[in-house]
């Protein structure tokens, strides 16, 4: 198989430092919408789990009403880290303290999907368990320690510093 036949999967879970309608939350919120549309215009960008609302904040994850969960899917690593690392998203980023709690377990993975693919919050779930548990591996892995679609060596990643996982 090609790498073309392959996709990036990614998710990344936050817990909320506050309600969502708090005034604490109030520049993310707003910077939401903007956000998002600068992700689904983005070179590369595939697919992001979205409600009715447009985003995906009042998806429900790991049962726990104070995450909140990004998803989406990209042509590849290289796509996401030129989105991630620039404009109103690297600022979203390096506010992120701001708004979240601060955990020490991976809240972000990493993962391929065959082209077309639309992963569910589950599958994001077991992913990221699975990189808490195992670390990275071609099943789940990080920026910093990516794997090629097939799934050989792993690659390492330059992340810019402060605004990547941990792990």
């Amino acid at each position: 198989m090609t790498a073309a036949a392959f996709e990036l999967a990614q998710v990344n879970i936050a817990r909320l430092k506050a309600p969502l309608d708090s005034p604490q939350l109030k520049d993310f919120v707003d910077a939401l919408d903007p956000v998002n549309a600068d992700a689904d215009a983005a070179e590369g960008f595939v697919w992001r789990l979205q409600d009715d609302s447009g985003d995906a904040t009042n998806v429900p994850v790991f049962g726990d009403s104070w995450l909140i969960i990004n998803m989406s899917v990209w042509r590849d690593t290289d796509a996401l880290t030129a989105y991630m690392y620039q404009g109103r998203h690297r600022e979203m980023l390096a506010r992120r303290r701001e708004w979240f709690e601060r955990v020490q377990e991976a809240m972000v993975t990493l993962w391929w999907v065959p082209a077309g693919h639309r992963p569910t919050v589950a599958e994001a779930e077991s992913r990221l368990l699975h990189l808490r548990t195992h670390g990275p591996t071609p099943y789940a892995f990080t920026l910093r320690t990516s794997f090629p679609p097939q799934g050989a060596t792993p690659l390492l990643g330059e992340v810019p510093e402060g605004l990547g996982c941990s792990v």
